[in-house]
């Protein structure tokens, strides 16, 4: 055996050499990758569930931000309380910031003040969020709102503003005070596999809301919140939503737009293989009654099964909670909007509801194979300055 390992070795001299290049690289990346791994614990961090440990996390990611090699920041097992903190960018490599543990807010809701967010990472690239839970503690904060007293704005649990190549993965987050995760001015995102709480009458909790961003992908996740499961903001292009469990929570919505007379639009949307459980809207596009110069279009919602939700399919553009936009019209313009092989039971007797604009009628409404039923009687549909075609079985009757 060694004669024969001698003379093939001798006669691929020049592979060997390779081979043994190659080892090399991998044993130095190795090393390297074991010395650019950041545990929050060696820069002072407590998993007590009652020590601050904002500046140990601080000082860990600003470790792995200036690494040449990729870099890990490691958060193990144990209750970890921060305060508002902010990892900003950019950084010489990739990073991983892996949570075995859970972040926990401060229990005292104006410790995180008027910042708006817990947890922001801003102006990062290569940037993977991975596994762990977020707790906000956003009770105290709810009651605040709910009693009519002087509160904070409320912050989000996290979230990610100009940045590009982003992945959040595995996590779970729970009773945020506003937003659970969000993402803005921003390119490239990919949310999988989270799991997102809160109680059905928590204010202004949307699980994901996605704003002025491109290239935005949300996949495999369940949501039970307050508000919308997903909500899709002004200048948001080519996002992709599927296999979405959502309810309790206010569905999947496009919207609200139409908030400023100048806002960018929304485009190149598909929401596929969701299903929701008694929500109070399945899919929704909804704008403002005000002028404006915005657009929702190229929206596809397809392969869906509503389960008791009490406005499966609804656009509504006289969306106004305020008083500040009396016998005004939506200048949002809706168009090119599709429903395919939506299935399932609605709460109310209208399963489809088109209310738009009469200034800007909503186009191009395609309704393709869907058959939504209510109790014993019979779904209707209703339209308001809308437009479209149907194909294939159409339940409850399209009113175009």
């Amino acid at each position: 055996m060694a004669k024969s390992f001698v003379a093939i070795n001798s006669s691929t001299n020049s592979s060997w050499l390779l081979l043994v290049s190659f080892f090399l690289i991998v044993a130095t990346s190795l090393r390297q990758s074991e010395a650019a791994v950041y545990n929050v614990l060696s820069y002072g961090a407590k998993p007590d569930g009652r020590s601050d440990s904002t500046q140990a996390f601080q000082r860990a990611w600003s470790s792995a931000c200036t690494s040449a090699a990729p870099a890990t920041v490691y958060v193990p097992q144990g209750n970890f309380v921060l305060g508002p903190v902010v990892f900003t960018g950019p950084c010489k490599s990739r990073i991983l910031f892996q949570i075995a543990g859970t972040l926990v807010a401060p229990s005292n809701y104006w410790s995180l003040g008027n910042s708006g967010y817990w947890i922001l990472f801003i102006k990062v690239t290569r940037v993977q969020v991975y596994g762990g839970t977020l707790n906000a503690q956003g009770s105290g904060y709810w009651a605040c709102r709910s009693s009519g007293k002087s509160c904070p704005v409320g912050a989000m649990s996290i979230s990610f503003q100009w940045s590009s190549d982003v992945v959040i993965s595995g996590i779970t987050s729970m009773n945020s005070q506003m937003f659970h995760i969000a993402i803005a001015n921003s390119a490239n995102v990919l949310i999988r596999n989270v799991k997102i709480r809160a109680p059905a009458q928590s204010p202004n909790t949307d699980g994901i809301h996605i704003s002025s961003s491109t290239g935005v992908t949300v996949v495999s996740s369940s949501i039970m919140t307050g508000d919308d499961c997903i909500s899709i903001g002004p200048g948001s292009k080519n996002v992709w939503i599927k296999r979405i469990v959502c309810g309790p929570g206010h569905g999947i919505s496009v919207g609200s737009l139409g908030v400023n007379a100048n806002e960018d639009g929304v485009e190149n949307v598909t929401v596929t293989g969701a299903v929701f459980t008694g929500t109070q809207n399945g899919v929704r596009i909804k704008s403002w009654a005000r002028p404006s110069n915005g657009f929702a279009r190229t929206i596809s919602f397809r392969n869906i099964l509503m389960k008791n939700v009490f406005n499966p399919i609804i656009i509504d553009q006289n969306y106004c909670p305020s008083t500040n936009c009396p016998n005004q019209n939506s200048g949002v313009k809706i168009s090119r909007v599709t429903y395919k092989n939506i299935k399932g039971t609605s709460a109310t007797q209208v399963a489809m509801n088109f209310t738009c604009s009469p200034t800007n009628p909503c186009w191009g409404i395609a309704l393709q194979n869907i058959e939504l039923t209510y109790l014993t009687k019979q779904a209707t549909s209703s339209c308001k300055n809308a437009g479209g075609s149907s194909s294939g079985i159409v339940v409850p009757r399209s009113c175009f």
